[in-house]
């Protein structure tokens, strides 16, 4: 990454007004953690190119990251304006929109995502835990079974699926779902069930017991 940006500065010394350049660096920056300056970054681009969407989605993506959460939004919105189809963005929109609580507007964001991209195993996922969020079980096991269509080792799916059967009462599916997630990622899953309140109602079930331990 380092070098990326390297190469970035090389090309705008020579070119200053070079606004890929620019947005390429801003993503570098970006997948370094260093996302302030990944904005003034993408800033830069904007400034010479103010209808350059990849610019407006990368902006989104670090204010995001860096929890400002309606500049996000809004940024995102910008890049929308001017790609409307860039599904990526409205994934990522109600992402935002998901983590200031506004579930039902999050998953009109992931419907749009989908509606471009149908593949989108992401953006199904996203909208299966907003709906969860909203106790519409299951709508959200349908939409992570959707994810599964597209990525069956999806482990987080197999995962919030189980909890999604557990909260509804549904014991056998839930540890169906916990067994394939923890065959799939072990450690991880077997420590985040044990604290998970989604098994509460689960917690004593024998096979619970047994599919924790190990």
């Amino acid at each position: 990454m380092e070098e990326a940006i390297a190469s970035c500065d090389k090309a705008l010394k020579i070119k200053p007004d070079k606004h890929e350049a620019w947005n390429n660096r801003g993503i570098a920056l970006g997948n370094l953690g260093r996302l302030e300056e990944a904005i003034a970054s993408c800033d830069k681009a904007l400034k010479i190119k103010p209808d350059k969407h990849e610019a407006w989605l990368n902006r989104g993506n670090a204010l995001g990251n860096l929890g400002r959460l309606e500049e996000a939004i809004a940024s995102y919105d910008k890049a929308l304006e001017f790609k409307p189809d860039l599904h990526e963005a409205w994934n990522n929109r109600g992402i935002a929109l998901g983590n200031l609580g506004r579930l039902e507007e999050a998953i009109a964001s992931y419907d749009k995502a989908l509606e471009f991209k149908p593949d989108y195993h992401e953006a199904w996922h996203n909208r299966g835990y907003a709906l969860g969020n909203l106790g519409r079980w299951k709508e959200a096991i349908a939409s992570y079974d959707k994810a599964l269509e597209f990525k069956p080792d999806s482990h987080e799916a197999f995962y919030n699926k189980a909890c999604c059967y557990a909260l509804n009462g549904q014991v056998d599916l839930s540890m169906q779902n916990l067994q394939r997630a923890i065959n799939l990622n072990p450690d991880k899953y077997r420590e985040m069930a044990k604290t998970d309140s989604d098994f509460d109602n689960v917690r004593s079930h024998p096979k619970f017991k047994a599919l924790i331990k190990g």
